[in-house]
């Protein structure tokens, strides 16, 4: 209590008010029902007896001094004989910080400008959509484990609308207005039903790219994907792709590439393999140009799928998924450099 006395004290010999309503908010915050000064009186008598000597003498010095300070402020203002503080324009101003990109963005912009010099376009679409743009253009059975509430938010009052559980939608709009050649990377945010935690969130970010046209083949895929690699991780960096399962792509595959952090030769970020995941690839499956127009007897395809926070988290080795949504200014000055 001696302290927060102290404190007053202090703040009361400093104040100086610019008009009378601040004065009077002040005198309410010190002497009002529930004012700081009045506060200190009702705590005053639970003390005991060795210290109410002291504190006492203490509480009535605040008193009489923020009283007297008070009514020389109101008779000041009153006549106008109140000293206006001193303005040195001679100080520096206020500096101002400069914002930076969010490292989402960041990533985002990068990746979209190195497809962007192979000829894609960019392509976006609306966040709530159907069942048709989101799976059952792109092949996915009525029983599709991905169709079940575990994964996907719906609209209850409509089963067929629902939050886009990937970008790929854009692709099947893109797909329905436009006629091959098709090159383009569909960049934004989609959402799934899923436990937040350090490595997943229920939100989060993916760039998907598709390419149709006449004799397009598997080996086109994987130089545009090793093109990709180099170009965002380096040089040096190597891919393999594994064997894998999308209702929307056959053959499919997994790509990896070689642990950024020990160059292949293992560590506990790749679990000691050398390889790192980071996106699902595959040519279009036939059904899926047939259900938007496309004849697939003419024109074949390819695809690809990554999440924008999974890049952003090996380039700049964030282990936490939920510092991207947290807003923490400390987190976000350090990309002021990666711009």
């Amino acid at each position: 209590m001696l302290e927060q006395i102290k404190n007053l004290i202090a703040e009361v010999e400093a104040f100086n008010p610019a008009d009378a309503h601040e004065l009077e908010q002040f005198r309410i915050r010190l002497f009002g029902k529930k004012g700081e000064i009045t506060l200190l009186f009702e705590d005053f008598k639970t003390i005991s007896g060795d210290e109410k000597r002291l504190v006492g003498k203490e509480i009535n010095l605040l008193k009489t001094l923020a009283t007297q300070k008070i009514k020389d402020l109101y008779e000041a203002l009153k006549t106008g004989t109140r000293k206006a503080p001193e303005l040195d324009l001679t100080l520096p101003g206020y500096p101002m910080q400069l914002g930076s990109r969010h490292p989402i963005s960041i990533v985002k912009n990068q990746i979209t400008e190195i497809f962007k010099r192979l000829g894609f376009t960019i392509s976006t679409g609306p966040e709530i959509e159907d069942d048709w743009h989101v799976f059952s253009a792109l092949n996915f059975p009525a029983d599709h484990p991905a169709r079940d509430m575990q994964d996907t938010f719906f609209i209850q009052s409509d089963p067929d609308i629902l939050l886009r559980t990937h970008t790929s939608s854009v692709q099947v709009r893109v797909m329905e207005r436009e006629k091959p050649p098709i090159r383009t990377i569909s960049p934004g945010r989609v959402f799934r039903n899923e436990a937040i935690s350090a490595r997943s969130h229920c939100i989060f970010h993916q760039v998907e790219g598709l390419y149709i046209d006449r004799n397009v083949s598997f080996a086109d895929l994987k130089q545009t994907l090793l093109f990709f690699a180099r170009e965002f991780f380096g040089q040096d960096t190597s891919i393999r792709l594994r064997p894998s399962f999308f209702p929307f792509t056959e053959p499919s595959a997994e790509m990896d590439i070689s642990c950024t952090l020990c160059g292949g030769k293992g560590c506990n970020v790749c679990k000691h393999t050398g390889w790192l995941e980071i996106l699902g690839c595959g040519m279009v499956d036939p059904n899926v140009l047939e259900n938007v127009g496309i004849d697939s007897q003419e024109f074949t395809g390819f695809a690809f799928g990554m999440g924008i926070e999974r890049i952003a988290m090996l380039r700049f080795g964030i282990r936490d998924i939920r510092l991207f949504f947290e807003n923490d200014l400390r987190f976000l000055r350090q990309f002021q450099s990666a711009l």
